[in-house]
């Protein structure tokens, strides 16, 4: 059940104008002023049990995380899929909201869509689609995907895929691209053979350093010379035994949209690594140079940037491991609880690119005090991990859920994302979910 229709004024205000916004609502001890907070309880449904734990400046999820006054979320309708977000058209980019990730693994029809250019049309006889192998190798490679299948043992594994423009949205002052919450992720099980094996029935010679992939979907200029995007990674990663050729996912043929009839799975890494309807790898003596591979495309920062301020390019590495990250999955953003509710019992999972995790902690203080959730182990490396944990609800009125977690090498999440960068990415802010529970 959503939460009750809510007044955007206080929302709007902060939007517009936070300075005056804090200082009608906070006083000079930070906290809500007492018809601040009758306000605040009016925009949001309800009282708010924790309000002395806010900080100045801040907007309720209640409020931050929905549509702007006056819109609605577009939702896609495409046969196979689930209810997504779409955040672009051309190309089609939608995401998978944090509720509808509650499996263990993911659906084919919830996996997020991130479309570069213009997706090819199916093929009538996926066997036949053709796989070449050539550049910093003894023997270039032609093989159908029938051939593949022959000659290569196949692997089935769960992995995660997440778009390195994951959490972008929690960026301020805004970064350009598509506005992810944390949609931009999936854990399905693939099916295909090891990269590693194809590369090494052509031979890598010793000048081998990067591959570089290229698929059929076309540059959204119509320039069929022009890729619409080409990604690579070290050999190092690409010899990594959990990194595929896949051609199916969860027993099935792989969505056209999602890559048929054969994709990369580079997991842990930028989704953008993982070459959608894939049918060359260029293996390289040097960094790959492709469309996507310069600038601050799927770059970050080496050292911290003022936020807003201009690129040097010389200050950026390419992105690779994906940050830690967790999110509920059990309870919606805006859920009205039953009357009477005391405790809730929550549910999501957490996963970290290369790392694991180690620690997840939820709170519905804001952040005054934490609770330890316990954490599964993952299906297998490059899965992401299921976590659950209690939380006690002391009265009626609006909270917020949040999780937060740590990973294998002691990086958390934050409250906001760290190191603002201009294509907003590693925005790994920590998940609220606001809940009301009705007096």
């Amino acid at each position: 059940m959503g939460m009750r229709s809510k007044e955007r004024g206080l929302f709007e205000l902060y939007r517009d104008d936070p300075e005056r916004a804090d200082a009608l609502v906070f006083n000079r001890r930070g906290l809500l002023k007492g018809s601040a907070l009758a306000a605040m309880g009016a925009a949001v449904g309800g009282a708010i049990p924790f309000s002395g734990n806010m900080p100045s400046g801040y907007i309720p999820a209640a409020l931050a995380q929905g549509a702007p006054a006056g819109t609605q979320p577009k939702i896609l309708k495409m046969d196979g899929k689930a209810d997504l977000v779409i955040l672009g058209d051309k190309p089609l980019v939608a995401e998978t909201p944090e509720h509808l990730l509650n499996d263990d693994v993911t659906p084919n029809d919830k996996i997020f869509i991130r479309n570069n250019g213009v997706a090819p049309d199916p093929v009538s006889n996926p066997d036949s689609w053709e796989f070449t192998v050539d550049g910093e190798v003894n023997s270039a490679l032609k093989l159908t995907l029938g051939d593949m299948k022959k000659k290569f043992q196949p692997v089935t594994l769960a992995l995660q895929m997440e778009c390195g423009g994951n959490g972008r949205s929690a960026f301020e002052p805004k970064a350009s691209g598509n506005q992810w919450t944390n949609g931009a992720i999936s854990n399905a099980r693939w099916t295909g053979v090891r990269l590693k094996d194809v590369l090494q029935a052509a031979g890598l010679k010793p000048s081998a350093v990067y591959t570089g992939h290229y698929g059929t979907d076309t540059h959204l200029s119509g320039d069929a010379t022009k890729p619409a995007i080409s990604r690579g990674v070290p050999i190092t990663k690409a010899m990594e035994e959990h990194t595929i050729i896949a051609y199916a996912v969860n027993g099935g043929p792989i969505p056209q949209i999602n890559g048929a009839p054969l994709r990369l799975i580079v997991p842990g890494w930028p989704g953008s690594t993982s070459q959608k309807w894939v049918n060359r790898i260029w293996v390289r003596d040097r960094e790959h140079d492709g469309q996507g591979m310069g600038g601050t495309s799927y770059r970050v920062p080496i050292k911290p940037m003022v936020p807003g301020d201009k690129a040097d390019p010389a200050n950026f590495r390419i992105l690779e491991s994906m940050p830690v990250r967790s999110i509920i999955t059990n309870v919606a953003n805006g859920t009205e609880l039953k009357a009477g509710t005391r405790q809730v019992a929550l549910r999501g999972h957490a996963w970290a690119g290369e790392n694991t995790v180690s620690d997840v902690q939820v709170s519905a203080d804001f952040g005054q005090t934490w609770t330890k959730a316990q954490v599964g182990k993952p299906a297998n490396k490059y899965a992401w991990q299921t976590w659950t944990a209690d939380l006690k609800l002391p009265d009626a009125g609006y909270y917020e859920l949040w999780v937060k977690a740590t990973d294998s090498n002691g990086r958390s999440q934050g409250h906001a994302p760290g190191h603002w960068n201009p294509q907003g990415y590693n925005g790994n802010a920590m998940h609220r979910v606001a809940v009301l529970v009705p007096a």
